[in-house]
């Protein structure tokens, strides 16, 4: 997830405004694929979709070393790292990020009596390739990886999950992880405008677009209205009641909108919704006071509900 700004959105891998050039050359090739190979160009569309881009960078908000090892899921080695004792606090970075991404909750959390737990999904950070390969991923790996992780380490106690991260931790929840506390950062609250604005980007045909959606659902094994964090509180799902959750998120983000948080914290009984202004997509997870909230949340403690930066 690169690209910011109204027209590209965070999901697409390949779209960078400042890249016109690139964008014009797969828009004519998508055209050209959509009149001659259609299910050519949907397996195109498919594993574009499906790269997550490099991590702008990789130590930004690192916190010392923590005790480090590796978890195995269908094969693969997921990277994790752990640092102090307590209850465990998963942390689960978003698209194209890595585990380092949240370090600045781990010290906080380890002195307010919790063991954190962070690790890379695959195809991301040290963790090794995804089913689809080298640098390919989807959310159901994410949601696979963190559940790989909490067999071997623990029952979760919380976990604080950062932008696409948030869906692949929902579905968890949905379905089977059991958590006290959920913190959703900058979320994004369904897959599917994401992917929409993805497909008009590229200028994906009806013939391709179909072809990808379809090959995106056999792939995950669900359709993807499975992803929608509002509708997995639906109590007529037959699904269990989320628990307690915080969502913060940024007026400005350019990434996942605002209105995701907003969705999200309507939807889920009993969620809170902090807001900030001017913090944007990535330096929320590193801002002093958005830290010392979710400390607070997954301690009981109370929350502010507003701030503006």
């Amino acid at each position: 997830m690169t690209a910011s700004g109204a027209l590209y959105p965070q999901k697409s891998t390949i779209v960078r405004a400042r890249n016109a050039g690139a964008l014009i050359a797969l828009r004519t090739a998508f055209g050209v694929l959509e009149r001659v190979a259609p299910a050519v160009g949907a397996r195109w569309a498919e594993q574009l979709w499906c790269t997550p881009p490099r991590p702008r960078t990789r130590r930004d908000n690192r916190p010392g070393p923590g005790e480090r090892f590796t978890v195995m899921f269908d094969g693969r080695p997921i990277a994790v790292e752990t640092w102090g004792s307590g209850p465990n606090v998963y942390l689960m970075h978003g698209w194209g990020g890595w585990r380092g991404q949240l370090g600045g909750f781990v010290t906080p959390l380890v002195e307010a009596g919790y063991r954190v737990v962070a690790f890379d999904a695959l195809s991301h950070g040290d963790s090794g390739a995804g089913s689809m390969g080298a640098r390919r991923s989807t959310l159901l790996e994410f949601a696979d990886a963190l559940g790989a992780v909490v067999t071997v380490v623990g029952p979760a106690h919380a976990v604080v999950a950062h932008s696409a991260g948030c869906v692949a931790t929902a579905l968890a929840v949905s379905q089977w992880l059991t958590a006290e506390r959920l913190v959703f950062v900058a979320p994004m609250s369904d897959p599917a405008p994401y992917l929409d604005q993805f497909a008009q980007a590229l200028g994906l045909g009806e013939r391709i677009r179909g072809g990808f959606l379809r090959r995106l659902e056999q792939r995950v094994g669900m359709p993807m209205r499975a992803f929608h964090i509002p509708g997995m509180a639906d109590p007529e799902s037959g699904r269990p009641a989320p628990p307690p959750t915080l969502v913060i998120h940024d007026r400005r983000d350019k990434e996942t909108w605002y209105a995701d948080g907003v969705a999200i914290a309507a939807s889920w009984p009993g969620a809170e919704l902090m807001t900030t202004d001017g913090l944007g997509h990535r330096r929320i997870l590193r801002d002093p006071d958005v830290i010392t909230a979710v400390v607070r949340f997954i301690t009981a403690s109370p929350v502010t509900m507003t701030r503006s930066a």
